[in-house]
């Protein structure tokens, strides 16, 4: 298992963690199997906004005996009420669930207190200012929780929490089909038929704003939907072409910000066939053809981090400059700890010989000898 940096909060998370759908209608002893898997994998994040009290209880037992061995990523605002899952902000139903949640488990903290589910502008500010965020930071200063999150379908939401100074985490929906679509409060609409009907070009470009703001802040991105709830692995899905899970998985681990996607794995099958990313050949995560071959997409002209541009005949990690160069762009200034990674690079971008290798390997058709001219002049050097 290869780990990331939780961003800011320092904590180390494996980038293969399960999301909670796999708990459902299982018996004690299968959800027990599903944290063996991960616990022989090396995968220690998992995501937790189920409020059914039997499945929770589950998983505390399951959990039982190995508690440190796992980053749980439990949410705020995630209420069981009347026999059914109710997202709330109401703050006396928020913290009875939360107490709710920690006993269940077993455990006297959450490592990722997610605050859950804020998809609208007007519920941002209700969690800002109506108290749950006020809460949320009493769990941290207590030491209930170790970082605050929050989870968003929505790149203006999402973007606002990220430059809030108050989350450390992010948990966002992130796949191919879903970076191009504007944003939105209704997140059905990332799924319907009709947002795909007409041609789509790059990605949006609040999305684009929110990887990159997330990565210069050092807020963490965790990954939910990264198989667009399966439709991305089917040829009748939004893009009109499969892509496969190993492809998936890749494109969102390839985004900036991003530390670990959540499989949402329904079976132990599921959970293997996503941990075996981690044996994969470069070619079978090598999402760039495809993405050029979408009969009803085109990214042309975007740098989507693929590193075909490589190899560079003067070591110049193209994919990176890049990268380091958008940041920059978005900010409209050089933040410090770009040019720290900038400075870094053993090879920089005043190197560049401007031979055009690198744009003959490129499937999207970017600008690459430009870009190094631009972070050249950018960076001095």
């Amino acid at each position: 298992m290869q780990y990331r940096t939780l961003g800011r909060t320092g904590i180390q998370v494996g980038e293969i963690g399960m999301g909670c759908e796999g708990y459902a209608g299982k018996s004690d002893a299968q959800v027990k199997e599903l944290l063996d898997i991960m616990e022989a994998a090396g995968a220690n994040c998992l995501d937790c906004y189920v409020t059914d009290p039997e499945i929770r209880d589950k998983l505390g037992r399951a959990l039982a005996g190995r508690r440190e061995k796992f980053i749980i990523q439990g949410h705020i605002c995630a209420a069981w009420k009347d026999g059914q899952y109710k997202r709330t902000r109401d703050l006396e139903e928020v913290r009875s669930s939360y107490a709710d949640l920690l006993s269940r488990l077993g455990t006297d903290y959450i490592d990722i207190g997610m605050i859950h589910y804020v998809d609208a502008m007007a519920d941002w500010e209700t969690v800002r200012t109506g108290g749950v965020m006020d809460y949320a930071l009493e769990l941290k200063k207590q030491g209930v929780i170790r970082c605050i999150g929050l989870s968003s379908h929505n790149p203006e939401v999402a973007l606002a929490a990220a430059e809030s100074g108050n989350v450390d985490v992010i948990m966002f929906s992130v796949n191919p089909c879903y970076d191009l679509q504007p944003a939105s409060e209704d997140c059905n609409t990332l799924w319907a038929e009709q947002a795909y009907e007409k041609d789509l070009l790059n990605m949006d470009p609040q999305r684009q704003a929110l990887y990159e703001t997330c990565q210069r802040l050092g807020v963490a991105i965790t990954v939910m939907k990264a198989f667009g709830g399966g439709d991305l692995l089917s040829d009748k899905g939004p893009a009109g072409k499969a892509l496969t899970p190993f492809q998936c998985l890749h494109y969102a681990l390839t985004r900036p910000a991003v530390a670990c996607v959540m499989s949402g794995a329904r079976s132990a099958e599921d959970l293997k066939a996503s941990l075996a990313y981690e044996d994969s050949s470069p070619e079978e995560r090598d999402y760039a053809a495809a993405l050029a071959a979408f009969p009803k997409i085109s990214w042309k002209g975007h740098c989507m981090y693929c590193g075909h541009c490589a190899p560079c005949p003067k070591g110049i990690d193209v994919a990176a400059v890049t990268k380091f160069l958008n940041l920059c762009k978005a900010q409209g200034q050089i933040p410090e700890t770009v040019r720290e990674h900038y400075a870094a690079l053993p090879h920089k971008a005043g190197e560049c010989v401007q031979c055009g290798s690198c744009e003959g390997r490129c499937p999207f058709s970017v600008g690459a000898v430009e870009n190094m001219r631009q972070a050249a002049e950018l960076f001095g050097a």
